[in-house]
């Protein structure tokens, strides 16, 4: 049977191709019908069979990222980046520059990105933005996508008019962030076709989008319109759950329209806030810092309303995928995993309780973990959760407890690169930095697994979606693994980046 996607492939035959997690040795990869059909020395290809020699370049499955929302990541790759900014004061001078130098078109709003505020020495209001911005809508999403900072005739358009500061936090946030990402159909889909190219460029072969946004419909169109770079696994959130059981869709079911590119995904589901934001629902309170009293964050749900929740989407042939960040919340999300008896997925996991790491184990559930944001949150979480650490973006202690681990980068948050995952998986180093709790450390072999689906090597009978790079990913510096130079990239035996040559 040939495998969805592959309707293109060609027989191709891999000459002298290292294998990743191999003896080193070169060897041959015959790949037929969007398969690997042979790995061996000294393969005789078929008639028509296209014959590429490797030279000893490295071979791997092809890379997959567990958790982003590719309209937002194709959008944030055009809006103004304030991931620089040390200060709200520096926040709104980016924003005064770029209103001097591009201003939007009249009427249209200036929206920005990556601003992160937990350690900035004053706070980000309304009036700091509008000693800039004049009468002109300034909307600037957090790095973590949990907060919005407004000025006064954003806040007027936005239905927030007269709010006290300007920085509006989780579902509110959220509102604004839908409807400032309302742009034309064509123009949304070109530019996701350019993040997805970029993506295939760095081995990537598919992606879980957990757009918050119903985003099938989406797919189909993209797809149909030549969008063919990657597999996606489409995720849905409550509010669009009944529009996918009543078309009698499961996770993993193939879209139709799509050719096996688009599948249904996990059932997405928000039970806390993010750490920057300080809304992640910890079991102890955060400390009073920049006038903000103390308090243990955001929980979205109860026990009992993420229950029904879970209920209902698994017993229509969903799995869950929560979101839990804080340890109250991933507790909270373990409790209803239990209750409910079904498998899943937990999204981040960044603060779990030392006695909840067995219960991930036992119930079967998923870590499906951002390490890139450890390294962008070491100094806000020594601050925010000092004295817990230890127990933070713990990778090592969960994958050691038998806890299957996915890798991914919650893009926009984070590059979607999974190089730079990886990288910061093994090293829980960036910048020359010392690394930061580095008990927490994987092997590479254990990062690639999990950034893969879960194909620790290419394998007689596997689908071809490959990855070839010029050093062996399991043996390289931090450096080197996070700027990977990626040779061709695979899809069912179809090229989608690089030259096989």
């Amino acid at each position: 049977m040939t495998p969805p996607g592959t309707e293109e492939a060609r027989s191709l035959l891999l000459r002298g191709a290292r294998l990743v997690g191999g003896d080193g040795s070169p060897t041959d990869v015959l790949v037929e019908s969007g398969e690997v059909s042979s790995i061996a020395r000294g393969i005789t290809p078929g008639r028509g069979a296209e014959v590429v020699e490797l030279d000893g370049r490295w071979l791997a499955p092809g890379l997959w990222d567990s958790h982003v929302h590719m309209d937002q990541w194709a959008l944030a790759r055009r809006r103004l980046d304030l991931s620089g900014a040390a200060s709200a004061a520096q926040a709104a001078s980016l924003v005064g520059e770029r209103l001097r130098v591009d201003p939007p078109a009249a009427g249209e709003t200036l929206v920005g990105y990556g601003f992160q505020d937990a350690l900035w020495p004053d706070a980000p209001t309304r009036g700091v933005l509008d000693s800039v911005s004049g009468d002109v809508p300034v909307v600037l999403v957090s790095n973590d996508l949990h907060a919005a900072w407004l000025d006064s005739a954003a806040l007027a358009r936005y239905g927030h008019a007269g709010h006290e500061t300007g920085l509006l936090r989780e579902q509110a946030a959220f509102d604004v962030s839908v409807r400032v990402s309302a742009v034309d159909d064509d123009l949304l889909d070109g530019w996701v076709a350019d993040a997805a190219a970029a993506a295939a460029s760095r081995g990537v072969v598919g992606v879980v989008d957990l757009e918050m946004s119903y985003s099938l419909d989406r797919w189909v169109r993209r797809v149909k319109g030549g969008a063919r770079s990657l597999r996606i696994a489409a995720g849905v959130y409550p509010a669009d759950l009944h529009r996918v059981v009543d078309r009698g869709l499961r996770t993993g079911d193939p879209i139709e329209g799509t050719d096996g590119l688009v599948t249904m995904g996990p059932f997405k589901i928000i039970t806390d806030g993010s750490l920057n934001t300080r809304t992640a629902w910890c079991h102890d309170p955060y400390p009073a810092v920049g006038g903000e009293p103390a308090h243990r964050g955001v929980a979205a749900y109860t026990t009992r309303e993420l229950v029904d929740w879970l209920r209902r989407a698994s017993s229509a042939g969903l799995v869950p995928a929560v979101h839990a960040i804080g340890d109250a919340a991933n507790a909270m999300a373990l409790d209803a995993f239990e209750e409910v008896g079904c498998g899943g997925g937990i999204e981040h996991a960044q603060l779990v309780d030392a006695a909840d790491v067995d219960r991930f184990s036992r119930l079967g559930v998923v870590a499906s973990m951002q390490p890139e944001h450890a390294m962008d949150d070491r100094d806000v979480a020594d601050l925010l959760w000092a004295g817990r650490t230890d127990r933070a973006f713990a990778l090592e202690t969960l994958l050691a407890a038998g806890v299957a681990l996915r890798l991914g980068s919650d893009a926009p948050v984070a590059p979607l690169d999974p190089w730079v995952t990886m990288a910061a998986a093994v090293s829980r180093s960036r910048d020359g930095r010392d690394p930061w709790h580095p008990e927490q450390r994987i092997v590479a072999s254990a990062a690639l697994a999990a950034s893969t689906g879960g194909r620790s090597a290419v394998t007689t009978g596997s689908v071809a979606d490959l990855v070839v790079v010029e050093a062996d990913p399991l043996s390289v510096d931090d450096e080197t693994m996070r700027s990977m130079p990626v040779s061709a990239t695979l899809l069912g035996g179809r090229l989608t980046h690089g030259t096989l040559d």
